[in-house]
């Protein structure tokens, strides 16, 4: 099933649905002060490793401490909750362990969006999420991606994606055992890009 929800201006919502295999997708919105961030989400069918074993750039953290860490803290947290997601209440997941070549699938396309200007799954040349955990090395049996901008903190944009029916069913998914988050700023890549804070949460399972 495929879900899309493209967000319009300032904070509203709006739904669109399509069907393929074992196919998920949202996009959610939340605001700021400042900016009016959004998120979308995906998920599809077709070796674990620390945060602090991670590449800790600057581009891929959004210069926010311990930011791997603390993202897959605020996920598991969520996660041995349980949640509500839409009408539908969700029991608690396992947590998720972190996984590098996942984050580094995440952080080429939250760098790709700022880079380039654009905020969708589907990455400037065409990439979908399991081709990018392909290329990183990850040996993937499913996948989910979330992503979002304009957010300015790990817990906003947890938050944002917990308060939209499709993030939501993506990250209390028991269907998931690892993760990899990547956050981009656009001051360091383009400073006229269009896309401020773009993040990208991908989920997924070992084959």
């Amino acid at each position: 099933m495929h879900h899309l929800l493209r967000p319009t201006p300032v904070r509203a919502l709006s739904v669109l649905a399509l069907c393929s295999s074992l196919l998920l997708a949202a996009c959610g919105g939340g605001g700021g002060p400042d900016e009016s961030p959004n998120s979308a989400a995906e998920t599809s069918a077709p070796a674990a490793s620390s945060p602090a074993a991670s590449a800790q750039t600057a581009a891929v953290q959004c210069e926010l401490p311990d930011f791997q860490a603390e993202l897959l803290r605020l996920v598991n947290e969520r996660r041995a909750r349980g949640a509500v997601c839409g009408a539908e209440t969700l029991a608690a997941a396992p947590a998720l362990v972190w996984q590098t070549a996942i984050a580094q699938a995440a952080a080429r396309h939250s760098q790709d969006m700022v880079d380039k200007s654009f905020f969708s799954h589907t990455g400037s040349d065409g990439s979908s999420a399991g081709q990018r955990l392909s290329a990183s090395g990850y040996a993937w049996s499913r996948w989910g991606e979330n992503i979002a901008y304009g957010y300015s903190s790990s817990a906003a944009v947890v938050d944002g994606w917990m308060k939209s029916e499709g993030h939501c069913r993506n990250l209390m998914s028991p269907a998931f055992s690892e993760m990899g988050l990547a956050c981009v700023r656009q001051s360091q890549s383009n400073p006229g890009s269009t896309v401020r804070w773009a993040w990208t949460q991908v989920l997924a399972s070992p084959r």
